[in-house]
């Protein structure tokens, strides 16, 4: 009886686990797919797409480090704000400017860290955009929340390889 017990009761463990990971992989796949279109909608210049993809907190962070300089945002409505200029000046099909799109861009991610906890997500990864444009490769870290269902960006920390080599 006691052999019974213990299996029943592995079972019921392995069969949490399971459900477990299950729903970790489906967050996984929506927090890699809020990203992808994060980074998307900012290259093609499309604000509304790009919000989309924040929760707009007052809690929000943003902030980007590189060879120029260091620069935060805290709120998103200073978040907001501060892109205004981009938003309204860069042109998607111009090569002059910073979101100048090809045929042959393409960004390259590695993936090094997701880790889901309830309804928060922290994630690290290195990026490459590859484009006629120099743009340094990048570590960033992403911090998520879901609500409603839905995964949201609220916290930005990009730092970019320096030197280079």
């Amino acid at each position: 009886m006691k052999t019974y017990k213990y299996f029943f009761v592995a079972c019921l463990c392995f069969l949490a686990t399971i459900t477990a990971s299950a729903q970790d992989s489906k967050d996984v796949v929506a927090i890699k797919a809020v990203l992808e279109r994060e980074t998307q909608a900012f290259f093609n210049v499309s604000r509304k797409d790009w919000e989309d993809t924040w929760m707009k907190v007052p809690y929000a962070y943003w902030s980007y480090s590189d060879s120029t300089g260091t620069s935060f945002i805290e709120g998103w409505d200073n978040i907001s704000k501060s892109f205004d200029e981009y938003f309204k000046t860069q042109v998607s099909s111009r090569p002059i400017d910073v979101a100048y799109q090809s045929a042959k861009i393409t960004i390259d991610r590695k993936w090094h860290d997701i880790r889901v906890y309830g309804n928060g997500a922290y994630v690290h990864y290195t990026q490459k955009v590859n484009d006629n444009i120099d743009h340094d490769e990048t570590s960033q870290i992403r911090v998520l929340e879901k609500k409603n269902g839905k995964w949201k960006v609220i916290c930005v920390g990009v730092i970019a390889y320096y030197p280079k080599d």
